[in-house]
């Protein structure tokens, strides 16, 4: 692969599900090959149609999408598919297979790997999310975060190189959400990785969060660097995290108030 190749360019890329429904608006972006970026926005705003586009299960208006250099359209689809990974909200909604280790195979199967590789695809990328003790068993016994671990070593397994997490965390406990953390930053500097949420805790670990506000970018930068614009966070309708709360807290006020920092402890300690 030629390097400093783009994996994922939007060129003036324009979306509308309807005359009125605007959704993207004239949205430019690109994000490097082996970025870790969070795409921010509260619903309703155009993340998941990103992923959507990214992948030609919609079609812009307008502009053009490029995905590791190629531009997205009908001659190209089918090559930029087998590049992009998606792991989508809704663990119960990707179970093909009768027992995990069939499910992380489905996808092989349909690329004709001979068994001897397939059994090692299937060990090693069990083993990558921590799920090699349940190949045998059937996927509706797991938790929610562990079949959306078995989900990301289904879409491991065929080796993309861009691996798009579509609200993959929104309908899991907080424990479930941890485990897909975990599995999402074993992969950092190993793949592409655009993670599509309004969680912004998980933002805290990005090389870089691009905020979207009614289909435009409203901000992109570091993490460190796009929380301090709490104005702008709050017009996006997007809560900062409760540590970075704390954090300016302590730096605006030397004078702590003890029972509004308990409380904020308090909350964070149930936090679900």
């Amino acid at each position: 692969a030629m390097k400093n190749t783009k994996a994922i360019e939007f060129n003036n890329v324009s979306f509308k599900y309807s005359k009125d429904n605007e959704l993207l608006k004239d949205l430019s972006f690109s994000i490097e090959e082996g970025e870790y970026v969070c795409l921010l926005g509260h619903n309703g705003c155009g993340k998941s149609t990103l992923a959507r586009l990214s992948l030609g299960l919609l079609t812009a208006d307008s502009g053009e999408i490029k995905i590791n250099g190629l531009q997205l359209n009908e001659e190209n689809i089918n090559k930029i598919r087998e590049n992009v990974g998606i792991v989508f909200q809704n663990p119960d909604n990707q179970f093909i297979g009768v027992t995990v280790k069939d499910d992380i195979a489905f996808g092989l199967e349909n690329r004709c790997i001979e068994v001897n590789e397939m059994e090692k695809t299937i060990e090693e990328y069990s083993k990558l999310v921590g799920m090699e003790k349940f190949l045998e068993r059937n996927p509706e016994d797991l938790s929610g975060g562990q079949k959306q671990r078995v989900a990301i070593a289904s879409v491991l397994a065929f080796k993309p190189n861009i691996i798009i997490f579509d609200e993959a965390t929104s309908m899991l406990d907080p424990k479930g959400v941890n485990e897909v953390f975990e599995t999402i930053r074993s992969l950092i500097g190993k793949k592409t990785i655009v993670s599509i949420t309004h969680n912004l805790n998980e933002a805290i670990y990005a090389n870089r969060v691009i905020i979207l506000d009614e289909g435009k970018i409203v901000l992109d930068g570091k993490p460190e660097e796009v929380f301090k614009e709490k104005e702008i966070l709050r017009k996006a309708n997007l809560d900062i995290p409760e540590a970075i709360k704390l954090y300016n807290m302590f730096n605006a006020d030397n004078d702590i108030n003890i029972q509004r920092l308990k409380k904020i402890l308090w909350e964070l300690t149930f936090q679900k």
